[in-house]
């Protein structure tokens, strides 16, 4: 009996190991491309929530992370994590060891002289933290308020808003002092403070789009997010292009989007422009 079970698991477990051969043999890659890894889509991924969550050496998710899924998937890739710092991602793709970084990365005309950059996956919008809700770059005026030092607005709300804008060196530090009351309002991006709120952060405060401002030119135009690929393979640019302007195309863009809490505004990312 001990030896009809062995070899019945056996038989099971060649079939399984059958139909996934058979899989990867009907698996047709849309492009002709080459990785750092055969058969293996590189992923430079620091943890940087709701972007880029690495979950092993083998799986990932965030928003960044289900696009690159898709991506290998187009591919016939299987997914391999490089879990790095958020500084040293690009340096992973730049020196050959990573085909791909992750996290939320602008799409500049200063980072596209070291990369490639994508077409635009979303965009990071320029998100109002407070109690009662403001939505506007007007409401801001007269009253304490801060941001994280080098995000594209600070030099025009400081214009704005004077002596009143605080600046703090990361976003931890910002949403402390939102919450204890000691500035009334915060200005951040969206996604990280959504990111937060899911974790039970920021109790009672309400994230919204930033209306429009001219005075402010990132309410008015967010920064448009990217891939950062290796300059040395065009190839995988144009493949990750192409499946990328088929998950807006198909509202895949949105549904990853809403899956980790963003708007679907965030999926409206205009023609491609580059921050200079």
């Amino acid at each position: 009996m001990k030896k009809h079970i062995t070899i019945t698991i056996a038989a099971a477990l060649g079939t399984t190991m059958l139909a996934s051969a058979a899989f990867a043999q009907d698996c047709k890659p849309l492009h002709n491309i080459t990785t750092v890894e055969a058969g293996y889509l590189t992923i430079a991924a620091p943890t940087f929530p709701p972007f880029s969550i690495p979950k092993g050496e083998s799986d990932l998710t965030g928003v960044d992370g289900e696009i690159v899924k898709e991506i290998a998937a187009k591919e016939c890739l299987k997914i391999k994590v490089a879990a790095v710092e958020y500084a040293t991602a690009i340096p992973f793709v730049v020196s050959g060891r990573a085909d791909i970084a992750i996290g939320n990365y602008y799409r500049t005309d200063e980072r596209q002289k070291a990369v490639n950059l994508s077409a635009p996956l979303y965009l990071d919008e320029m998100g109002l933290y407070s109690k009662e809700g403001v939505t506007t770059v007007t409401q801001l005026e007269g009253r304490n308020v801060g941001t994280v030092q080098g995000y594209l607005w600070v030099n025009e709300l400081k214009a704005v808003l004077g002596d009143k804008l605080s600046l703090y060196n990361n976003y931890v530090a910002l949403y402390q002092d939102l919450e204890a009351g000691r500035i009334e309002i915060a200005v951040d991006g969206i996604a990280v403070g959504t990111a937060a709120q899911q974790g039970g952060a920021l109790k009672g405060i309400q994230i919204k789009v930033a209306e429009k401002d001219e005075r402010v030119q990132s309410s008015v135009y967010p920064a448009q997010a990217g891939l950062p690929l290796s300059k040395n393979n065009p190839d995988l640019l144009v493949a990750a292009d192409d499946v990328v302007k088929e998950l807006h195309k198909s509202g895949r863009m949105v549904e990853i989007l809403k899956e980790f809490g963003l708007s679907d505004s965030a999926a409206d990312v205009g023609e491609p422009r580059l921050i200079k």
